[in-house]
């Protein structure tokens, strides 16, 4: 019997990777040896999480995006391009800095809201705008990373849960629109230790409590082996045949699922 080849290493670019879950998915992409761009503004901890890359096996690198800015998120793919030669997946997992800060609707103010919807609805957008030709190219994947809050709504989390919400729309529309392409769409819901979900715990220190009170597994999830394993598989050809789907990896906490 004629052994399968390997698969070809892939180029996957990250927005918001500099740590967390985006921090967790490249390592874990770094691990079979892709090539992984970290796409962020913070360019001290982009490359830090890049050499991080490096040390699990894969190839990391680091391009200036600001994931909401039409101008910057064309000239970081363009840069990727030109070096890389092409890509196979994008994940857009870049957030609002808002986001760990519960709130009651009347004390959200209109700039808040902005920046909810420029960073998740806005930067999917832009990134699958000019993403489309060179994952047509590979007939690669690309993936968003959206929220259980999503799903069910929070309190005090209007702004978050109505745009996770509407990137989940997001990705069923397009996932239709660009099957005939070949290339596949999907979403994926974590519940992870981060910085964010420190940051969240801090601001209203019962969430610890109802979160992992209704979780079978009694824990969050590990960045790197639970997250990123997940949104990998996705982004690998063992999911070739899976579009247009939301995964949710999140211990089974949310009630939605």
């Amino acid at each position: 019997m004629t052994a399968t080849p390997a698969a070809q290493p892939k180029t996957i670019v990250i927005t918001g990777a500099t740590g967390g879950v985006g921090r967790g998915i490249a390592i874990a992409c770094g691990e079979v040896g892709w090539e992984v761009w970290i796409a962020a503004r913070r360019k001290t901890e982009g490359e830090r999480v890049a050499g991080e890359v490096d040390a699990a096996g894969g190839r990391g690198r680091f391009v200036v995006c600001d994931a909401g800015n039409r101008e910057a998120v064309d000239a970081a793919l363009d840069e990727i391009l030109r070096l890389s030669g092409g890509i196979d997946g994008i994940v857009h997992n870049a957030t609002s800095g808002h986001s760990p800060n519960p709130c009651p609707l009347a004390d959200i103010s209109l700039d808040t809201l902005r920046d909810h919807v420029a960073v998740g609805l806005r930067g999917a957008y832009l990134l699958a705008r000019k993403g489309h030709a060179p994952l047509l190219a590979r007939r690669g994947s690309f993936l968003v990373l959206t929220s259980e809050a999503g799903f069910e709504g929070k309190a005090r989390l209007a702004p978050y849960a109505g745009v996770k919400g509407a990137m989940r729309g997001f990705v069923r529309a397009l996932a239709r629109e660009w099957g005939p392409d070949g290339i596949r769409v999907n979403a994926l819901a974590p519940l992870a230790a981060s910085p964010a979900m420190d940051a969240a715990i801090e601001n209203d220190p019962a969430l610890a409590e109802r979160v992992l009170g209704r979780n079978p597994l009694g824990r969050l999830g590990d960045a790197t082996l639970d997250i990123g394993g997940a949104a990998r598989f996705l982004l690998s050809d063992d999911a070739r045949y899976i579009t247009a789907h939301t995964l949710m990896v999140d211990g089974g906490a949310c009630p939605a699922t």
